[in-house]
C-alpha cells in the first residue's frame, strides 16, 4: 500500500527480505538496492492502406531489469548459499523478494516492491586493497526476476 504525501520520501530507510519472510532477525542490512525497473517494448506497424505516412507504435512484451543488492560483508553465507543452489540446478531456488521503503522514523512502510521468481545470477566478493585502510568490504548479489509489482 503506497502512502501519498506532498514531500518526497528519502531513499535511506528500507528493508529487504530475500525470500525468507523474516525481516525481524536481519543479519546485515543492505546498503544499496538498484536496477529495479520495468521496460515495455514496442513494435512499429503500418497498414499498406493507411492514409497517414507514418507507423503506429504497438505495445509489445515487457521485461524487468536485473536488481543489484549490496551490503557490508559480515561473514554470513546466505547470499552465497542462494547462488550456490542456483548453480547446482535446484529449481526451487526462486524466491519472492520484497523491498520496503520506510518513513523517516523507520516505523512505517510507505511502499513495497515485490520481485517475483527472483534468483541470483551473479555474486561478487569485495575488492581487496591493502592501501585503503578505511574502506568497508561490500558483497554484491545481482538478481534476475520475472516480474516487479508495487504492493
Amino acid at each position: 500500500m503506497a502512502i501519498e504525501r506532498d514531500n518526497p520520501y528519502g531513499t535511506f530507510n528500507f528493508l529487504v527480505d530475500i525470500g525468507t519472510g523474516d525481516t525481524q532477525s536481519i543479519k546485515a542490512g543492505f546498503q544499496e538496492v538498484s536496477g529495479m525497473n520495468i521496460e515495455v517494448t514496442s513494435a512499429d506497424y503500418r497498414n499498406g492502406n493507411d492514409k497517414v505516412n507514418h507507423v503506429r507504435k504497438i505495445n509489445g512484451i515487457y521485461k524487468v531489469g536485473d536488481v543489484t543488492l549490496k551490503r557490508g560483508l559480515i561473514g554470513a553465507l546466505d547470499l552465497y548459499q542462494w547462488i550456490d543452489e542456483v548453480r547446482l540446478g535446484v529449481q526451487t531456488a526462486r524466491r519472492s523478494v520484497t523491498i520496503q521503503l520506510r518513513d523517516e522514523t523507520g516505523t512505517s512502510t510507505v511502499m513495497t516492491w515485490k520481485l517475483t521468481n527472483a534468483r541470483p545470477m551473479r555474486y561478487t566478493v569485495p575488492a581487496f586493497n591493502a592501501k585503503t585502510g578505511t574502506d568497508v568490504a561490500i558483497e554484491e548479489l545481482v538478481l534476475s526476476c520475472e516480474d516487479l509489482q508495487i504492493e
